[in-house]
């Protein structure tokens, strides 16, 4: 089949952006498939075209009982966020001829190496999370759409006081309207662009840099009541224990200032966390602290376990506070959690250790727990005394393993 079948990357211009050889097996074809605009750079085609919309599979299921020879066309790289990797999988053999993706023309247009850019598309997808992946990266390339313009995504940085960023916005590459400019975040406010655009941003100065174990005082807190927070020395020893990924689901169960739920952002760059708070006033101070720390993550108010249904399955749970449904809130979190996946819980009182303890075992996981004490330093005229902070009990779960017995042989 992979004789008879290419799928080959056109840009902009059409057929002036074809190598020779590629012009030469489009025209002896027997099957053109494309998109309608793709199609319509070949009007004097004498074969078939077939127009890719609708249901893909089903054209997959077409193209793999074809015997004519077939060239599908596909914008820039195929490979790059374009249907390539799809088709790849599912027609056996097929012949791949990429043009230069336009985040390559892009870095061209710039005159600057791409090898160590951060590439990432919110065409077609939510930009929330960018913040947080984005953080720290030199050269971030943006593909991007009608919605998440670089006006829109000028917007969003601003708002997470992603200032040191300039932006580069190259419009229509290879085409006869090109356009490619520099442009700083505030002046995108009133320049409209082609909605075939491609963004790059490049750091100019030094952002802020929080590395893990941020300290308490940076969170803004409830006042007067200062001190609801999950301090340092025990976030830092919780999220140690949820064992998280680059990917994982986070949930943040009474969230409060969100100190766990932004470290874990932090960590979880390219996954989500979602978070949960009964008090309105925590809530306000848990997203002033998102803002500031450049995490964006989904926080809501609610009393779990209610509220907990619009969240995806998680990788890892954390729980800092219950309001009294202790049975109900981990029954559900143990549903909910995915089969490798960690359930945390911070408790002050031996009565919540004792529940949790009781409840997690019931409902088939393993149960370890870590009783920390610690004390800080605080100033005394010219010496040092120290302060203990209240002991918390770090209660970690894991699914019980299954026991697969083997066969002794005997028989």
């Amino acid at each position: 089949m992979g004789r008879n079948m290419k799928m080959i990357g056109i840009g902009d211009n059409g057929p002036e952006s074809l190598l020779p050889q590629y012009a030469k097996w489009i025209e002896e074809s027997e099957v053109l498939v494309g998109g309608e605009r793709n199609l319509a750079f070949f009007p004097g085609y004498r074969g078939q075209k077939i127009v890719i919309k609708g249901s893909l599979p089903s054209l997959m299921k077409e193209l793999q009982d074809e015997t004519r020879t077939v060239v599908i066309l596909a914008s820039g790289d195929p490979l790059f966020y374009g249907i390539g990797g799809y088709v790849a999988k599912r027609l056996e053999g097929v012949e791949i001829y990429p043009l230069a993706s336009s985040i390559q023309l892009a870095f061209a247009r710039m005159g600057e190496s791409w090898q160590d850019a951060y590439v990432t598309s919110v065409h077609g997808r939510s930009m929330k999370g960018l913040a947080q992946r984005m953080d720290g990266k030199d050269k971030v390339a943006l593909l991007t759409d009608e919605t998440n313009t670089p006006h829109a995504i000028a917007v969003y940085l601003q708002t997470f006081g992603m200032t040191e960023y300039r932006m580069f916005v190259a419009e229509n590459l290879g085409s006869a309207h090109e356009r490619c400019a520099w442009y700083d975040l505030e002046q995108l406010v009133s320049v409209s662009f082609s909605p075939l655009n491609v963004v790059i941003l490049k750091r100019q100065s030094s952002g802020p840099v929080w590395s893990l174990g941020i300290d308490d005082e940076q969170f803004a807190q409830r006042k007067p009541d200062k001190g609801l927070i999950t301090k340092k020395e025990v976030r830092v020893l919780s999220l140690s224990q949820m064992a998280l990924q680059p990917d994982s689901i986070v949930w943040d169960i009474g969230t409060c200032t969100g100190s766990v739920a932004i470290e874990a952002a932090r960590i979880a760059r390219e996954g989500a966390v979602y978070a949960i708070e009964k008090n309105e006033d925590d809530l306000k101070n848990c997203m002033e602290n998102c803002i500031k720390f450049r995490a964006d993550i989904t926080a809501v108010q609610g009393r779990a376990p209610k509220g907990l249904e619009a969240f995806p399955d998680p990788d890892a749970i954390f729980i800092g506070g219950s309001g009294g449904e202790m049975q109900e809130l981990l029954e559900l979190c143990s549903k909910r959690l995915k089969p490798n996946g960690t359930i945390v819980l911070n408790a002050a009182t031996i009565e919540t250790l004792y529940e949790a303890d009781q409840t997690f075992t019931k409902l088939g996981f393993d149960v370890n727990v870590t009783l920390v004490q610690v004390s800080r330093s605080k100033p005394i005229l010219h010496m040092k005394r120290f302060d203990a902070l209240n002991p918390i009990y770090i209660i970690t779960a894991k699914r019980k393993l299954a026991v697969v017995e083997e066969a002794t042989g005997d028989e």
